[in-house]
């Protein structure tokens, strides 16, 4: 499927993408079929600083590692870093994206990419994906509490047992 003037169909993307998982995976499988048959994806690949002044903390993994995992996927035709100084008009003038994707736990930004769209006449679908399921291991913060948890059981079974059979 392209666009009026005959190119693919450009898909823009974003997240931090810190532990990459399946979830991740899935989610951009769904922003890329939204453009349909042929579509381009592009993510964008939040920066340190971003994700530290959002989330109150930095990412486990460095933002050029997330940014090459992402890229490295079949599904994305090109993952980029975002900018330092992030503004969602910047990024949609920039990119020129036909449909903008975003996943069930970005409400603030739907909301921002909508009012911008609305506020400037764009002609670009912006898309809701939703969750997959409930899976014991689908979220970077499940994750990280995992090895935090077994990581507790084995100093637990350590300093009861001299050692540990847990991992």
């Amino acid at each position: 499927m392209a666009n009026e003037s005959g190119k693919k169909k450009v898909v823009l993307a974003s997240g931090v993408f810190d532990l990459l998982h399946l979830g991740h995976v899935k989610f951009l499988e769904e922003a890329k079929r939204a453009g349909g048959p042929d579509a381009q994806l592009v993510v964008i690949i939040a920066r340190d600083s971003t994700v530290e002044k959002t989330k109150g903390r930095k990412p486990i993994m460095l933002e050029e590692q997330r940014r090459s995992l992402v890229e490295s996927l079949r599904v994305v035709d090109k993952a980029v870093l975002g900018y330092e100084n992030f503004d969602i008009g910047e990024v949609i003038e920039n990119s020129k994206p036909d449909v903008i994707a975003l996943g069930y736990d970005q409400e603030d930004m739907m909301k921002q990419v909508q009012d911008y769209v609305k506020k400037n006449k764009l002609n670009v679908k912006v898309v809701r994906i939703g969750k997959f399921g409930e899976k014991p291991l689908d979220s970077s913060s499940r994750i990280k509490q995992e090895i935090i948890d077994k990581r507790d059981r084995l100093s637990y079974a350590e300093s009861k047992f001299g050692h540990s059979d847990e991992l």
